[in-house]
């Protein structure tokens, strides 16, 4: 399986939310290997996206990746991202903040909202000082993982069970 190393490593925020799942699916994703299509949680993820809070912006993209929804409320703006359950929400607050990060180096100020509308439950989320230590910290490391050619060994990890992309590590 062996991949020329990209000649440059973009981190999206969909990149950090793969990384803190799982580094291997994260170096799959950055190499354009694409997961099942088909799988049932991809195409639940997308119903849910389409579904919920459309009376809002549509989604954003930028060079950080596809914000979810970004909005003007009471003078600030606001980043939603919208995840199906809060099973992840480690790694949903990780993506957010990395959005938060490129929003802030762009000169724009915002706080951020994990959505979970199956869960009616919303955490709002800012960058401060250690959260912008965390990020960076993680875009350093996710950068390594990307510039290796060869993806980590894969390892049986909880969401395996349900991961679209079990083909690549399990077949």
């Amino acid at each position: 399986m062996a991949d020329t190393v990209p000649d440059e490593v973009h981190v999206t925020g969909t990149l950090v939310w793969y990384y803190h799942v799982c580094p291997r699916e994260a170096w799959l994703m950055s190499r354009q290997l694409t997961p099942d299509e088909e799988d049932d949680n991809i195409r639940i993820g997308r119903l849910i996206h389409e579904e919920s809070y459309v009376r809002f912006a549509r989604e954003v993209t930028t060079a950080a990746g596809k914000m979810d929804r970004l909005v003007r409320r009471d003078s600030q703006w606001v980043v939603y991202e919208v995840k199906k359950s809060s099973r992840h929400e480690v790694s949903a607050r990780m993506q957010l903040l990395y959005y938060l990060l490129q929003l802030h180096e762009d000169g724009i100020e915002a706080v951020g909202e994990l959505h979970f509308p199956e869960e009616r439950r919303v955490v709002r989320v800012t960058l401060g000082p250690s959260e912008m230590c965390e990020i960076q910290n993680t875009v350093e490391e996710i950068q390594t993982l990307m510039s290796q050619p060869l993806p980590p060994p894969p390892q049986r990890i909880p969401v395996c069970r349900q991961c679209a992309y079990a083909e690549f590590c399990w077949a």
